[in-house]
């Protein structure tokens, strides 16, 4: 009988022994309630283990996950140490200014998925809109999101530059200085505010212009052309000349010219424009600085009396919907707009951690889309 009195307690004990899961809840809530406030040093193990009765592997088990989840800190030579409680972070704010959306859809592209990342990230989106078909009027609109968003104090403003309008210059370097003088980071999307060679003091992302006109080129080359024109036109972003300027350097490779008078700025529904071209049939090739050139001047060219595919080819930048649906279906060159408003994020990410950082200028690669409007009806290899 006495055998089995000290068996029964000896099971008695081994089942009421305490597991490492309760000894982590005990301290755990220990530390909650501030029994163990933060920079306090927690008992050893040894002296846990014989409080609870059981290993010290148990308790060590117990400190770990506490250790893992961040609550704990082991010191060597020092002891165990309560680490401060972390602090909420506080959800950044960020306003969007892309006047450009109510001109090309690559802008709206870019919006949308800004407003995504918003959602599935760690700041909020605040967009006012300013997508008028009107540059003049984009021109009012983003002078007063930008007084919205300084009273608003953002966390920072993703800003595609003002285009089309004779002092957009002027304009853009004002929305800069204003938006530095309040103190708010400022991620430039698409174009820069200064004319090539020179750089602003502001992180900027865009696609790689340079090497897009270069491939525009090429393209056009190979598909036989010889008389290259390009068409832009007035008050177009900076963008557009540094991808007249791959162009330039593409064909002066090839031994191809091309004289400033190739080089066409002007409307391109005006007939005198056209007229200026001066096409030769089954050579001649036009770059447009965008589909939306690209997309009026095929219209006036037809009214001309032109076919394209037939007398000429043209191709442009963009790759707009609407691009693969004209009646001569427009080779472009697609930007990478997705990519453009992840690593946007990503620069006023780093800009915010470290505001005296130096800033970066980062170019994407596109991607050209061949279609039906660069290929000659009568070239026997195409």
């Amino acid at each position: 009988n006495n055998d089995y009195i000290c068996t029964l307690s000896r099971l008695q004990c081994m089942e009421s022994k305490p597991n490492y899961r309760f000894i982590y809840d005990r301290l755990k809530q220990d530390i909650s309630d501030g029994v163990y406030p933060p920079g306090a040093l927690m008992p050893t193990e040894l002296s846990l283990s014989e409080r609870y009765g059981v290993s010290r592997p148990t308790v060590a088990r117990a400190y770990n996950k506490l250790q893992d989840e961040g609550i704990i800190t082991k010191k060597k030579g020092m002891g165990t140490v309560v680490n401060d409680a972390p602090k909420k972070r506080r959800k950044l704010t960020f306003g969007l200014l892309l006047p450009g959306a109510g001109e090309s859809e690559i802008f709206s592209v870019i919006n949308d998925r800004l407003l995504t990342l918003s959602e599935e990230g760690s700041f909020n989106c605040i967009w006012e809109g300013a997508t008028a078909s009107n540059a003049n009027i984009r021109r009012e609109l983003i002078a007063g999101c930008c007084d919205n968003y300084i009273s608003r104090k953002v966390d920072g403003v993703f800003f595609s530059p003002l285009e089309r309008v004779p002092d957009a210059g002027i304009v853009n370097r004002e929305i800069c200085t204003r938006l530095t003088e309040a103190g708010i980071p400022v991620v430039l999307i698409d174009r820069d505010i200064c004319e090539m060679p020179e750089r602003s003091a502001y992180d900027m992302v865009s696609l790689d212009n340079f090497s897009a006109g270069c491939i525009m080129a090429r393209h056009l080359i190979e598909r036989r052309c010889s008389d290259i024109h390009f068409f832009y036109r007035p008050d177009s972003a900076g963008s557009v000349r540094i991808r007249l300027a791959g162009i330039r350097e593409t064909l002066h490779a090839a031994g191809i010219p091309l004289p400033e008078n190739n080089i066409h700025c002007g409307e391109p529904d005006c007939r005198s424009a056209i007229a200026g071209i001066g096409i030769k049939r089954g050579e001649t090739g036009i770059i447009c600085a965008n589909d939306a050139t690209a997309a009026v001047l095929m219209s006036a060219l037809a009214g001309e009396g032109y076919e394209i595919s037939t007398d000429l080819l043209i191709c442009a930048f963009d790759d707009m919907k609407y691009s693969m649906h004209l009646r001569h279906p427009l080779t472009s060159f697609r930007q990478p707009c997705r990519e453009i408003a992840d690593t946007s994020v990503e620069l006023m990410m780093r800009r915010i951690a470290s505001p005296g950082i130096h800033p970066l200028a980062v170019n994407l690669a596109g991607t050209l889309v061949a279609r039906e409007s660069t290929s000659f009806n009568h070239a026997s290899d195409l």
